[in-house]
């Protein structure tokens, strides 16, 4: 056993700092989370409640095992846009009836739960992430359907949906709709498509067409529950597998259906009993700088994240600006690769090759954490082939096998963070620190690249260079 030593000061000033500027940021990305709690608001909650139904953090909360965890997954989607922080859907990982789930809920009280282009993206997301973990799925549907005045931004993209059940079911990955309410037009097909389908008596509506279209199309006259109520779908078009009588008797049968899966998971068990860290998490808000000029060893963070805190380093006398190495994370051997000191040369590059080939061959899935302002520049690194040694790096990680988790700590730049398995090379999960940023370059190298090239361009038109433009923006930037 090689246990990580700590050498972090918990009551320096420095420490201390980046601790309260981390909390203030997740301060507020809280208050953002907390508009997507609240879903459509205190009037259409009160109305929701009015009318006997659960909110959707209400039903998840009723499907997962008591005292179990709920990862939500992408849970500020939209914000900063028109639409509703959460896209008006949750979405995440939690386990019922003792299996890990992929659960997905619409929030009727948004808009009756209608899709936005960012509903979309959510959802396509976590199917690819019940598709690449085996994961099956419970959705809990009660939407409207596409949010018409955005149909252009979902009508195509929105046919992989209902592709993605077809592949799940290909794949033996069961998938299971519990219908609180309304599943209309294209959402018709999300139970159609679904292995086990529940539905509740007087509750669920599905149809392909509502009584006002079905009139225009073909002059008759109908209701929802003539068209495409539960006790139709149970009793005479098959559509639904089980007949509720109210929503916590839909969540109890879709706990039993979870049951008879007789699910299990593939790949080598972890180890049963494993060493929490020795070193306090809540240490992390003060070890990782806000500022992300400011360099920090990333042993102190595997120290605090892996079994035991135990970590055998890989080439720790080669590349140091990239740590290597391998542990346990929840009993789950990991080989972890993460930036020391920001920039990656060429040894960092042939180190992480190698490691990833090797991590490749003992099927050991990889962890990276980022902090990097990418790969080398300049006339000597050129001519020591940083571009083909950062290309090997690059096809590791493109090439690799094993599943990649990726943590975004601090800086993301350029092509380190292709190297480092940025979002383009399809991690399993990525997470990302509060004050993380991902770019092109980062601010201070983007500042003097306009500025290199705005002084050239009033050279040559023979112009005098606006000095005080430039360090405004310099200061923007």
């Amino acid at each position: 056993m090689t246990v990580l030593s700590s050498t972090v000061d918990t009551g320096a000033p420095e420490f201390a700092a980046n601790r309260e500027a981390l909390l203030g940021k997740i301060a507020d990305l809280d208050a953002e989370h907390a508009k997507a709690v609240a879903g459509g608001g205190e009037k259409y909650v009160a109305r929701h409640h009015a009318r006997g139904k659960l909110l959707v953090r209400e039903r998840i909360e009723l499907l997962l095992d008591p005292g179990s965890y709920f990862l939500e997954l992408s849970p500020l989607a939209a914000w900063g846009t028109d639409y509703t922080v959460g896209a008006s859907v949750v979405c995440g990982i939690g386990v019922v009836e003792g299996v890990e789930c992929l659960i997905s809920g619409s929030d009727p009280t948004i808009r009756g739960g209608a899709s936005n282009p960012y509903t979309l993206k959510k959802t396509l997301r976590a199917n690819e992430i019940a598709m690449q973990n085996r994961l099956p799925v419970i959705g809990l549907t009660e939407s409207g359907g596409a949010d018409l005045p955005t149909q252009k931004d979902i009508f195509i993209p929105g046919g992989q949906m209902f592709r993605d059940l077809t592949r799940l079911s290909a794949a033996g990955i069961p998938s299971i709709s519990l219908v609180f309410g309304n599943s209309t037009a294209g959402g018709a097909y999300v139970p159609g498509m679904s292995d086990y389908v529940v539905m509740i008596k007087e509750r669920s509506k599905v149809f392909l067409a509502g009584p006002p279209l079905v009139k225009m199309a073909t002059g008759e006259e109908s209701d929802d529950e003539a068209l495409g109520g539960a006790d139709l779908h149970a009793r005479q078009s098959g559509l639904a597998d089980y007949y509720a009588l109210d929503e916590q008797d839909a969540i109890r049968i879709g706990r039993r259906i979870v049951k008879r899966l007789n699910w299990r998971k593939q790949g080598p068990a972890p180890r049963p009993e494993y060493d929490e860290p020795r070193y306090d998490a809540e240490d992390l808000l003060g070890i990782v700088p806000t500022d992300l000029k400011v360099p920090f060893d990333p042993r102190e963070v595997v120290a605090r994240i892996v079994d035991g805190s135990d970590f055998d380093e890989f080439k720790p006398l080669y590349g140091a600006s990239l740590v290597t190495g391998w542990a346990r994370l929840h009993g789950y051997p990991v080989g972890v690769l993460a930036n020391a000191r920001g920039v990656l040369f060429s040894e960092e590059a042939q180190k992480a090759a190698q490691f990833i080939q090797l991590a490749n061959r003992a099927d050991t899935p990889l962890l990276f954490l980022q902090n990097t302002t990418g790969y080398m520049v300049g006339a000597e690194y050129e001519r020591r082939g940083i571009i083909k040694h950062g290309a090997q790096m690059i096809n590791a990680v493109s090439n690799s096998r094993v599943p990649h988790l990726t943590v975004t700590m601090g800086a993301s730049y350029g092509a380190g963070n292709y190297g480092m398995c940025g979002r383009a090379y399809g991690p399993r999960f990525l997470f990302t620190w509060p004050s993380a940023k991902s770019a092109v370059m980062g601010p201070a190298q983007l500042a003097g690249v306009l500025s290199i090239v705005a002084r050239q361009a009033a050279a040559a038109r023979g112009q005098d260079y606006d000095d005080a433009a430039d360090a405004q923006m310099r200061q923007y930037v």
